[in-house]
């Protein structure tokens, strides 16, 4: 395999990143969305996160994009959770279990923190071991297990939230 490379999505990157996610969707419990995504709704996602000022970034191999992640507000409805994000990543089927979920995710962390926000959460299905596994190696910490608050495939799905410092728990805010 050809070195990664992590960049800012670029409009051409739009057909991969719409790919993956559906093929996530399709067959894996890592989202517990039901029916495929398109383009347009993928635009709209990237866009709102570049408004908000949220990076969407891009893993690519010899220029094609294989994996993608980026992060949001948390409970964003709430200026109280202000200096807390929600992330995700997705990578190509063919392309797990390489190292490319952590370089995503060490980059959203380095982005986050350059943002000066406090925490980075993540929900993850319980059954997601790989997953679960990349974020402890990563330093994130299991916080809480919900039960049943998701279904698909015609099962009961738990969620395991996760969390990370990025500036030291109790850092001062305003």
């Amino acid at each position: 395999m050809s070195a990664i490379e992590i960049a800012v999505a670029e409009p051409h990157d739009l057909p991969a990143i719409t790919e993956i996610y559906n093929d996530v969707i399709a067959t894996t419990t890592a989202v517990f969305a039901l029916a495929p995504t398109s383009e347009v709704e993928r635009r709209s996602w990237i866009a709102a996160r570049e408004a908000a000022g949220y990076p969407v970034l891009v893993a690519r191999s010899a220029g094609t994009v294989v994996g993608f992640g980026s992060f949001g507000e948390f409970r964003g409805v709430w200026p109280g959770y202000r200096y807390s994000v929600e992330h995700s990543v997705h990578v190509h089927t063919d392309f797990r279990g390489r190292g490319i979920g952590s370089a995503i995710v060490r980059r959203l962390l380095a982005e986050a923190s350059a943002m000066g926000k406090h925490v980075m959460i993540g929900g993850i299905d319980a059954t997601n071991v790989a997953s679960l596994r990349m974020h402890e190696r990563l330093g994130f910490d299991r916080v809480a297990h919900l039960h049943e608050v998701g279904h698909k495939f015609g099962r009961w799905l738990d969620l395991i939230l996760v969390q990370r410092f990025l500036d030291g728990a109790g850092a001062h805010r305003d």
